[in-house]
This record gives structure tokens, sequence and C-alpha cells, in this order.
């Protein structure tokens, strides 16, 4: 009978580099850089590692199709190395790789790692899927954009909860207001000036209502951990380690894209991944156990309906609960602490990790001026593709 993971894998080294405009270096750079500190962190060799998994999701700009480039970057000692690829959970997936990798008993210490290189494609923002040389998503949605959908989504939870523009807006600029906060913080972070919600406010509008500042930005990346059984944490001699307590993957099944009883108002994939996942890690009331998160803020609403499908805040109330600053660094359950995607940015296959990075920080009480008091568990988030054709993966880690 399938017990789950939790308890069954620690993570005893993680690694970030600093993320943005990253043109000195290449994607073989921001590997090894990510990588060194990861080794240095969990006190063991290279060739402990047994194997590795590698997120990378648009390999046309990055360093290739294969999980080559990390082996050899990292002169890997002619491990397995497995590259996958999720939409905007790719990091979170090579996590989910090494996790399981380990939970079944096949490996004692596995690598997963996470690259993407954005700001060489050229690109704004995100690169249509199409422009790579594919065609079948220009015919498909040939007028589609991220903020345009995600915009919608803002729309659909306004008229299903009777919230006006105005009180959406509010909520939004909080939003964005609390993660630059946080960010100005992070010496790793793209985005580290605190901003006024004036300014919030008053920004250009890219997709009514969402505002400049309602969007992440492009950033370059990555982010590794290193992970390993339980028993073999013990032998090394670790303490109070973090280890996985629940790691969750939800995929729509088309039932969103049909209209049958969704309002467009909220993620199906976060409902269900997180029920699962509270599940998994024992978690009977969230809102109480959770200690922090980090979610997957690519728009400021996207963040906002999050709260309310990974059940901390109740459907419909989500609003007050970022007005009354219950998401702030000094609320109850604080969010983005590190900053989130909206400091720094979104290297698709790293941001996964990226989280996980500051929840392990903040576990083992190494976030410096960010950090929380006696936090006892950690969720992270992603999600990938649209609001009506999405991939959810969301990971819970805590001290064992």
């Amino acid at each position: 009978m399938a017990t789950g993971i939790k308890d069954k894998v620690a993570i005893i080294g993680m690694g970030c580099t600093r993320f943005g405009e990253r043109w000195d270096v290449g994607g073989e750079e921001l590997l090894v850089e990510a990588f060194e500190e990861c080794l240095a962190d969990s006190g063991l060799e290279k060739k402990d590692i047994q194997a590795a998994w590698f997120g990378t999701c648009l390999e046309e700009i990055n360093v290739g199709k294969s999980a080559l480039p990390l082996s050899t970057s990292l002169r890997l000692p002619f491990i397995p190395v497995t590259r996958v690829e999720n939409y905007c959970a790719t990091g979170t997936e090579a996590f989910r790789g090494a996790v399981y990798a380990v939970a079944s008993g096949a490996y004692d210490v596995c690598l997963a790692q996470g690259l993407e290189k954005l700001k060489d494609t050229g690109y704004g923002g995100l690169p249509n899927p199409g422009s790579a040389g594919g065609t079948l998503p220009w015919q498909w949605w040939p007028n589609l954009s991220a903020p345009g959908s995600f915009a919608q989504l803002a729309s659909a939870y306004g008229a299903k909860y009777k919230k006006t523009d105005e009180e959406i807006k509010d909520a939004m600029t909080h939003i964005s207001w609390k993660s630059h906060q946080n960010g100005a913080k992070n010496p790793k972070a793209h985005l580290r000036k605190a901003v006024s919600k004036d300014a919030i406010k008053g920004s250009p509008v890219i997709a009514h209502p969402l505002g400049l500042f309602d969007c992440c930005g492009v950033s370059d990346g990555s982010a590794c951990a290193i992970v390993c059984s339980v028993d073999f944490a013990k032998k090394l001699g670790k303490k109070d380690f973090v280890s996985v307590k629940a790691l969750q993957l939800a995929l729509s099944s088309g039932e969103e894209a049909a209209f049958d009883e969704w309002d467009g108002d909220h993620f199906m994939t976060t409902t269900v991944a997180s029920k699962k996942a509270y599940a998994e890690a024992g978690i009977t009331d969230p809102r109480k156990e959770i200690s922090m998160m980090e979610v997957h803020d690519c728009f400021s609403i996207t963040e906002l309906v999050t709260y309310e499908d990974l059940h901390i805040s109740p459907r419909g109330g989500a609003i007050k609960d970022i007005l009354d600053g219950f998401y702030d660094a000094s609320g109850q359950v604080p969010c983005q602490i590190d900053g989130g995607l909206k400091c720094f940015g979104h290297p698709i296959g790293a941001s996964g990790l990226r989280m996980l990075y500051e929840m392990y920080l903040q576990l083992n009480g190494r976030a410096g001026e960010r950090q929380l008091n006696n936090p006892r568990y950690g969720l992270t988030h992603n999600l990938g593709g649209f609001p009506f054709q999405n991939v959810c993966a969301i990971s819970i880690i805590g001290k064992y």
C-alpha cells in the first residue's frame, strides 16, 4: 500500500545563484555557481552523488535538449542524469525526480538542479512556444498572451465574488508592495528596490486590471538541491535536518477548457494538489499549521486566488486577509518572504528550486534579516500554463 514520502527524504544541501540579467555568464556558469554552494552546504563530495535530475524548459535558448550540459558542466562522475520539463513547474519536477528516486530506495544521494537563461531570448516576456519553430500554439491561440489570460482570471474572480475593480486592484497592489518590501532584503533577488503603493497603483496598465508591477519580470538563474535518504543523513551525523513532508503534482484534465463547472475564477489543479499534499504531510488545518509560503506569483491576481486554492483563505475571503496583513512578513502566514517571482523574475527551470531554497534557509535559521521566528512547515507552489490548462506542483518541507 502506498504510504507517500513524508520524512523519507532529507534535504542536506541547497544552492542558488543571484538572479537577474546575467549577461556576464552562460547557462553552464550559472549551473556551476549554484552547484558549488549546494555541494559545500551538503558537506559531501561530488563522487557521493549517485544520480541527477536537470530541469530546463526552453532547450532552444538554453544549454541544449539533453541532460548532458548538467553532467559536463559539473563534471559529474558518469552517473545517470535525466532532463525533465513541465512548463513553469519544471524546477519542482526535477526535485520530484530526485526525491522519488531516493524514496524508492534506488539511490542514497541525488541532485536536482534547474536552469533558465531567458534574457538571451530577446523577448520582454516569456517567449511564445511557437517562436522556437513550432506552429501549433500560434494556430490555437493566435492572439493569446499571458497577461491577457490572467487578466481574465481577475475579471472572473470579481464577477463570482462581487468584488469591484478597485477592491481587486487594492489587494493586488498590497501583494506586490509586500513582495518588493521583502525582496529589498535579499541579495540574490533581481529587483531589490522597495516600491510605494502609489507607484504600483499608478503604473502603466498591461492588461486590465494588471499593471506593470502586477507582472513578474524576466531573469536568468539556477538553483539546486542535494537530497538523501533519512538513514543516510543520520549516518552523516546530520541533526535537526530538513525533510520532505509532501510533494504533489496535478495536471488539468481538460475540464476547465470544457467550461463545465469551472467559472474561470481559480485553479482547479491547485485545489486538488494542495488537499493531497496536506493529507500526505499530516496537516489538517493549513491556515494554522503552514508557517510560510512561496507561491507562483507570475501575476498578482494569481497569488490572490492561490491563497484560496491552497485552503488558507476562505473562498472570496483572500482580499480581506491580504489587506489585513495576513500574508505580510509580520503576518500569520508570510508569503514570498524572499521577494517571490516579482523580485526574482521567472527563469522557468529554476523557479521551483529557488522557492525551496528560501524555505530551506528559513527552516535552518539562515535567512538573515528576512528570518522568521521558528517556522515549522514551508510550502512551495508552482503553476505552469494558462488558467484553463495548467500544471500545479506543491512541496511541503519541515524539520525532521
